[in-house]
């Protein structure tokens, strides 16, 4: 395919002791492969060869792309869904318990079909919402009467106005790295917390599914995190890491989806069996959860 980027750097920290691991398919869109690199400095992994910004939209344009159509077709799609009402409420606890406020001015970066900015508006936060997909944005405003702004507004929001940030599953997407986090720094107020979750290549999960993993899903998912790839980024750019967190449902999502990618059709209990397992290993340890939440300070 055209309009590709092809790296002979690590994209994350700019190292050329880079690798490659596997082929992964898009199983979501093209069916088309990509090449998975590991970087030997940082820790993180990258898809190599990825579409253009320009051209990536097309690989967004899915039924089964749940973020962004909201689809409630198929079992694993409903209970996405139905463990979604769940989730929101627990980040909103995480965020006024970080924060200690009840209320406040809050960012949050690629809001999908805006389910987690209209709760939080509705329980009193000032909330900006930003979301590259226009069709998503469609459906943000229909269904939630959520007015989501391009992701191009980014920069032109004022500095130190926003007491939280939030990226769930966004940081993946994001073409230019560090502009980004550099932007999201200048966006913090003094005391605000940035909060970014991102799939963890190095879980149990992860290592169980191989390149059938569906944290995976290239090409939309530009790089691929683990703890030290995000302290190291963190570090680089004059943030601190102050916390971590579980997202002890991902594993079980992820699960199924990797045995549907790997069998042609979910195998239900392996792939509980192995979240629980992933689980299990991550609590001592949140660091090897199947996706970890980062809280970030100045």
């Amino acid at each position: 395919m055209s309009n590709q980027i092809h790296y002979t750097l690590c994209p994350v920290c700019g190292s050329a002791g880079i690798s490659k691991v596997f082929r992964v398919k898009d199983n979501t869109v093209s069916q088309e492969y990509f090449d998975i690199y590991h970087c030997s400095n940082c820790q993180g992994r990258f898809t190599q060869n990825p579409p253009s910004e320009s051209s990536i939209g097309e690989y967004y344009k899915s039924e089964n792309y749940i973020s962004h159509t909201d689809t409630s077709k198929g079992l694993v799609n409903r209970l996405y869904q139905t463990v979604r009402n769940f989730s929101i409420n627990q980040k909103k606890k995480l965020i006024e318990k970080t924060t200690g406020l009840a209320k406040g001015n809050l960012l949050d970066v690629g809001s999908g079909t805006g389910y987690f900015v209209a709760a939080m508006q509705k329980s009193g936060w000032n909330t900006t919402g930003l979301e590259p997909d226009e069709g998503a944005r469609i459906v943000a405003m229909q269904q939630h009467a959520v007015n989501l702004l391009p992701a191009e507004e980014l920069f032109n929001l004022p500095e130190k106005k926003f007491d939280a940030i939030t990226l769930w599953h966004v940081l993946e997407h994001v073409y230019d790295l560090k502009k980004y986090i550099a932007t999201f720094k200048k966006l913090l107020a003094d005391n605000g917390k940035l909060f970014i979750a991102v799939p963890n290549y190095t879980s149990y999960d992860a290592s169980s599914y191989g390149s059938n993993w569906a944290g995976y899903d290239v090409p939309r998912h530009l790089y691929h995190f683990t703890p030290p790839t995000i302290q190291w980024l963190m570090r680089d750019l004059g943030l601190q890491i102050v916390d971590n967190k579980p997202m002890w449902f991902d594993s079980f999502y992820v699960s199924l989806l990797s045995s549907k990618y790997k069998n042609g059709s979910p195998n239900w209990f392996g792939a509980i069996w192995t979240g629980l397992i992933s689980n299990f290993k991550a609590m001592n340890d949140v660091k090897k959860c199947s996706s970890v939440i980062y809280i970030i300070s100045k």
